[in-house]
């Protein structure tokens, strides 16, 4: 990852999307491409590259396949789509249990002290801003009591960190919003869908226990993985 010479004055930026991924999908993937393209337009920062951060084993949720299984999907879908921009940190997925607020310290840390940033176009070391990328729903959270430690939500929706959003059908974002904290609500950045896409893991699930298709919502790779090692079948039945 590097500045090139049309990024030149910019910010490097780079996300985080940290989520189950159970099993990823296209939309997980699109989501790094609306924010290049909407940050490029509003901000003055440019994304030079992301990461997938899969959710350890230790996190309790239904329809949550292993941690090695999602990482592979992950991984699939990378190689075979992303060339590169997009990559695959396995160091949640090998957690006990992480905060969303740790790993995103975790990237901050290898980023900018260990590997000292990134090459802007003149051959300087620059610090690379790491931010939080997710969907309406991850907002939604920020408001339900228990979810969130107060504190971590204060790191995160920082000048230091900050979170980029995209906006998903039946999520009234504005309304929550409001009951953020205002110095919360300035580092939250909302970027609209220009071509409505709500798919999710918890719908393709659904459609892969109803023997349904997932052909072109799902990279085709991935595909291949959930039938080869039976993931996500109907309760009693093998894929």
């Amino acid at each position: 990852m590097k500045l090139g010479e049309k990024d030149r004055g910019r910010t490097p930026l780079v996300l985080a999307a940290c989520g189950s991924f159970s099993p990823i999908t296209y939309l997980h993937l699109r989501m790094f491409e609306m924010v290049k393209d909407w940050a490029r337009e509003n901000t003055r920062y440019t994304l030079i590259g992301g990461y997938l951060s899969p959710v350890g084993d230790a996190y309790k949720k239904d329809g949550l396949a292993a941690a090695k299984d999602r990482v592979n999907m992950c991984e699939l879908a990378v190689q075979q789509y992303a060339q590169g921009v997009i990559m695959v940190d396995t160091w949640e997925a090998r957690q006990q249990y992480q905060p969303t607020a740790k790993v995103l310290d975790h990237f901050n840390y290898e980023l900018n002290d260990r590997m000292g940033g990134v090459e802007d176009a003149d051959g300087n070391k620059v610090r690379v801003r790491v931010a939080l990328l997710g969907g309406a729903d991850l907002v939604e959270t920020f408001i339900n009591p228990g979810v969130w430690s107060p504190v971590d939500l204060t790191h995160i929706l920082s000048g230091v960190v900050g979170a980029f959003i995209i906006e998903r059908a039946g999520t009234d974002l504005n309304d929550i919003l409001t009951k953020l904290q205002p110095e919360w609500r300035e580092h939250i950045y909302v970027i609209k869908q220009k071509i409505r896409n709500d798919v999710s893991s918890t719908k393709i699930r659904s459609s892969l226990r109803k023997n349904e298709s997932i052909r072109f919502l799902v990279p085709e790779p991935v595909i291949g993985y959930i039938e080869e090692h039976g993931l996500y079948a109907a309760p009693g039945e093998v894929q």
